[in-house]
């Protein structure tokens, strides 16, 4: 295991977490404006991370593939 795959175990994780924070933000938020950019903005990393999609790999090439 090179050192990209142990940043992409890392980031897939981070991502998950960060998404449901973000989401768990425009719940708490309630019916204004703001909740719904919350929804989305916490949508994106939380899907990047159930999908296991790692931009870092994408650029650098160095990760090996499931």
């Amino acid at each position: 295991m090179n050192t990209y795959d142990k940043i992409r175990s890392f980031c897939q994780k981070f991502r998950i977490i960060i998404g449901l924070i973000a989401i768990t933000i425009g719940f708490l938020l309630g019916d204004g404006s703001l909740s719904w950019s919350w929804w989305y903005l916490g949508l994106l990393p939380l899907m990047a991370g159930l999908l296991d999609f790692c931009p870092i790999c994408i650029i650098s090439k160095k990760c090996s593939t499931k």
